[in-house]
C-alpha cells in the first residue's frame, strides 16, 4: 500500500484507544508501514520521525514487551520515550488531592508528541474504569492518546497478531480461529482478547468463541465480533466444549481472562478468581486437541502461563508464533508513532 502525505496527515493527532475506533484503511496504513519498517528497520524513510520528540508512557501496571517495545520504537525514530509512574506524581483520586486529568493531560500536552497509559485490572474498581480513563485523558489532551493495554481493549497487541498472522498466514480472510479460554494462576482482563474479536473478524476470519460457563465477556463486544463476522462474510459461533472446540481451526488463541463477577465492592478479587480458574484444568491447549483442528497455528500475546492455557510442546512447538507476534509489536508502534505523531 503507498502511504501519501495525504494518508499521513489524517492519520497525525488520530487517538488509538481501541480499533474498533478506527476504518479497516486506516489499520491497514499502520500495517503496510509496520511490514515496510520490519523489511528495512534502520534504514528508512520513517527513521527521524520522532527527532528531538518525546513520547509520554504513562505505567499503572508494570510490563515487559510493552515498555521495552516503546523504547525501542521511539528511539529508532530518533525520539525518546519517557517512563512515567502515578504513584511518582501527585495526581488525584478518589480519596487523595492532586492534580485532575484535564491539568495532567492540558499540561503532557505542551511537552510531548503523545501519551501511553497502561491500565489493568488490580489497579481499578470496576470494569470500564480504565477506559473512561483514558477517554478522559482524550477529551483533554492536544497530542494523541494510546492504549498501551487497558481494563477494555489492548489495540498495539491486536495489530501485532494480526501482522503475526498475515507474515505466516498470508490473507487470513476464511481461515478460522479458535479464541479459546485457559484455566490459569493468574486473574487476566479480557483487553487482549477483546482487541481479537473485535479486529479478527473485520479481516474476514471465522470465530469460535470457547470458554467455561459463567466466563462470558463483555455482550457489547461479543455483539460487535458477531456483527463484524456477517458483515465480511465470516461465522461467529461460541462453545463450551474444551475438546469439540478444536475442529477444523487454522490458528488457536489461548489465554485465561477473568469472570464478569471479577470485581466485587470496587476491588478485584484476584485470589477468588484464580481458585475457581484452576478448577477448570480440562481447559488446556496441548498436542492432542490440537490435532482436531487443521495443523493449526498458536498464539499468544504473552506473558504465557505454560502448564496451564497451554503446554511448553505447544508453546514452544514449530507452529508457536508467540515470538514472532512479540516482534511485530515493535514495528506496528513505530509505524503507529510515525503516523500519529511524526513530524
Amino acid at each position: 500500500m503507498l502511504i501519501t502525505e495525504e494518508k499521513r496527515s489524517a492519520l497525525h493527532g488520530k487517538d488509538l484507544i481501541t480499533t474498533q475506533d478506527w476504518n479497516r484503511e486506516e489499520l491497514d496504513q499502520v500495517l503496510a508501514v509496520a511490514s515496510e519498517l520490519q523489511r528495512n528497520r534502520y534504514d528508512n524513510r520513517w527513521s527521524r520521525s520522532l527527532l528531538n520528540r518525546t513520547f509520554f508512557m504513562f505505567f499503572y501496571n508494570p510490563s515487559v514487551r510493552t515498555r521495552q517495545s516503546f523504547e525501542c520504537a521511539a528511539t529508532e525514530l530518533s525520539g525518546h520515550a519517557q517512563f512515567l509512574e502515578p504513584k511518582a506524581m501527585r495526581l488525584k483520586t478518589a480519596n487523595t488531592a492532586g492534580e485532575t486529568i484535564e491539568d495532567a493531560a492540558r499540561v503532557m500536552s505542551r511537552y510531548a508528541c503523545g501519551i501511553g497509559i497502561r491500565i489493568l485490572e488490580d489497579q481499578i474498581g470496576y470494569y470500564g474504569a480504565g477506559d473512561e480513563l483514558l477517554r478522559e485523558y482524550a477529551r483533554w489532551s492536544e497530542v494523541p492518546i494510546v492504549s498501551m493495554a487497558h481494563d477494555k481493549y489492548h489495540p498495539c497487541q491486536g495489530l501485532a497478531d494480526i501482522m503475526g498472522i498475515q507474515n505466516h498466514m498470508g490473507d487470513p480472510k476464511g481461515k478460522t480461529l479458535l479464541l479459546y479460554w485457559g484455566h490459569g494462576a493468574l486473574a487476566r482482563s479480557w483487553c487482549s482478547v477483546q482487541e481479537a474479536l473485535l479486529l479478527y473478524p473485520r479481516y474476514g476470519m471465522n470465530v469460535v468463541l470457547a470458554h467455561p460457563e459463567g466466563y462470558d465477556l463483555d455482550p457489547a463486544v461479543v455483539a460487535a465480533s458477531r456483527q463484524y463476522a456477517k458483515e465480511n462474510g465470516a461465522s461467529f459461533q461460541i462453545s463450551h466444549d474444551p475438546v469439540e472446540c478444536f475442529a477444523d481451526v487454522d490458528l488457536v488463541y489461548a489465554r485465561n481472562w477473568m469472570s464478569p463477577q471479577a470485581y466485587r465492592n470496587g476491588e478485584l478479587q484476584k485470589s477468588e478468581e484464580i481458585q475457581k480458574a484452576l478448577a477448570h484444568s480440562e481447559w488446556i491447549c496441548d498436542a492432542a486437541k490440537l490435532k482436531r483442528g487443521n495443523d493449526p497455528f498458536f498464539i499468544h500475546p504473552m506473558p504465557v502461563d505454560r502448564g496451564h492455557e497451554v503446554t511448553d510442546e505447544i508453546a514452544s512447538g514449530p507452529k508457536s508464533l508467540i515470538i514472532d507476534v512479540a516482534e511485530c509489536r515493535l514495528h506496528v508502534q513505530k509505524a503507529l508513532l510515525a503516523l500519529t505523531m511524526g513530524n
